[in-house]
């Protein structure tokens, strides 16, 4: 039972709710196993987690990404090469440096990314304009040695489910593009999990390591934080050059090769969690829940008619299945129904159908909708159409729901000092107008202990939002000159 000190789970008791529902809904347990940071997926999580992936791959896969699997070591000569890319990963890196009882040679990185692996890999590979666009992508492990306190799926020393595509391209021109195309996979990917998110334009000081420059889709915690959920990189040639990734191109010159990678996490999961439930526990997606539909038998005194009651429950579950839902029949004999309402409004499965002696007298169902937790009776020969019509009625209000309480968090201000008191007392992310100078947000915000400039706001995602703002004759928040784009400001996971 959730105690009523953390059911809430808006505000500073964000983090201790987080870690219960995810014990407690047995998605991920976190803190027991043995090495810091890291976590172990359990049964549901792992299936709730595959239903993401299965989602991002499709995405990849029909905009003509191939999925490969790089190495998980990297050595050590290759990874100093590019050294931006060193400067900005080597606090986090972990080495090994034995193997067995003897000291290796060359030590060798657990990978923290894969663009010096790969980019090695690609100078073998790629000699022609012929060959481009490449993309290629692989869903893996890696490994930061996170510092700050670590949180279960939002900051970890294991990264386990982890995304990065890398594209190889001409010219800068085509590049670009490639980057526009991966945003929209983003969109696509967030849209379809009803996560909100704003897309935001790192400033360079925040950038990917290596990186000409780094766009981000940020959304907004329960707790009031921002965190970052997914990231876009412009590589340019800056690993090409390093690893000696030449092509000749359409003109017979022969120059390097252009890049972009892009990447999410166990972020994503997170943020379902954070967005999708209340205080009875989650509330999932129908197209990622691990169990789509849930049929409780009701127990009746006289066995044979319990028996019955489990023969309906069985063919009512084989049709669902045969159209291809998700469904658990929990005949558990040693749970009451009561208990098993519970557990499974707990673990947010989207439907629950409840089948005893009357339903089976009258040829009916007993449905409950997780997002309305209201009941309602149908006819059998209705279920389909009802089943199909309710998984899109929740998907909507959950997406509906999600999108209000982001966009509610997220404020504007002409003024820099009164974005930061919201930030401060209030939480979410401020919108300001800027003047598009980095260093005059960077003398400001530097002096604000706990708050960060997140970037300049791309317009095209306000679009989504339906949020219009105006910059006709608007000064800058920071400095006072002609403002042409906003900044965000949050305090941040």
């Amino acid at each position: 039972m959730l105690e009523k000190s953390i059911v809430n789970k808006y505000g500073e008791k964000f983090s201790e709710w987080f870690e219960w529902i995810i014990r407690e809904a047995e998605i991920y347990d976190y803190g027991r196993y043995p090495v810091k940071g890291m976590g172990v997926w359990l049964p549901y999580g792992f299936k709730l987690r595959k239903h993401i992936l299965e989602l991002i791959r499709s995405l990849l896969d029909e905009t003509g990404h191939e999925e490969i699997l790089l190495p998980l070591l990297i050595p050590e000569t290759l990874f100093r090469k590019e050294s931006e890319h060193v400067r900005g990963f080597e606090n986090e890196v972990l080495w090994i440096t034995k193997g067995g009882q003897e000291e290796l040679d060359v030590k060798l990185v657990l990978r923290p990314t894969s663009e010096t692996a790969l980019s090695y890999m690609e100078s073998f590979w790629i000699k022609s304009y012929k060959q481009l666009p490449k993309k290629y992508y692989q869903i893996v492990s890696i490994f930061r040695y996170e510092t700050k306190m670590t949180k279960p799926m939002i900051r970890v020393r294991e990264v386990t489910t982890f995304k990065e595509a890398h594209t190889l391209h001409e010219d800068f021109d085509d590049c670009e593009k490639q980057v526009i195309e991966a945003i929209e996979i983003y969109s696509k990917f967030f849209d379809e999990l009803n996560i909100p998110y704003i897309v935001i334009r790192r400033p360079q000081w925040d950038k990917f390591a290596g990186a000409l420059y780094t766009i981000a889709f940020d959304t907004i915690f329960p707790d009031g934080k921002a965190i970052q959920i997914g990231t876009v990189h412009n590589l340019g040639q800056t690993f090409t050059s390093v690893f000696d990734v030449k092509i000749q191109k359409r003109d017979e010159t022969i120059d390097y090769a252009w890049q972009t990678s892009y990447g999410i996490s166990e972020r994503v999961v997170a943020s379902i969690i954070a967005f999708h439930s209340d205080e009875r526990g989650l509330l999932l997606p129908p197209n990622i829940a691990p169990y789509q539909v849930v049929i409780i038998p009701i127990p009746h005194t006289d066995v044979t008619i319990f028996t019955s009651v489990n023969e309906y429950c069985d063919k009512i579950g084989s049709i669902l299945l045969q159209t291809g839902i998700r469904v658990y029949i929990d005949k558990r004999d040693d749970v009451r129904p009561v208990d098993k309402f519970f557990e499974w409004e707990l673990k947010g499965v989207p439907i629950r159908i409840e089948i005893g002696y009357k339903e089976i007298q009258n040829n009916t169902i007993t449905i409950f909708r997780r997002d309305t937790m209201k009941r309602r009776t149908i006819k059998a020969e209705e279920l389909l159409h009802e089943i199909k019509r309710d998984f899109d009625e929740i998907k909507q209000n959950i997406s509906l729901r999600a999108l209000n309480w982001f966009k509610s968090n997220i404020k504007t201000s002409s003024k820099f000092n009164e974005a930061l008191t919201i930030v401060k007392n209030e939480g979410g992310m401020v919108l300001l107008p800027w003047c598009g100078n980095e260093n005059c947000v960077h003398a400001a915000i530097e002096r604000e202990e706990g708050v960060e400039a997140l970037g300049e706001v791309l317009q095209g995602s306000l679009k989504r939002l339906n949020i219009e703002l105006a910059l006709d004759d608007v000064s800058c928040a920071f400095c006072d000159k002609k403002a042409i784009a906003f900044i965000a400001i949050a305090k941040r996971h």
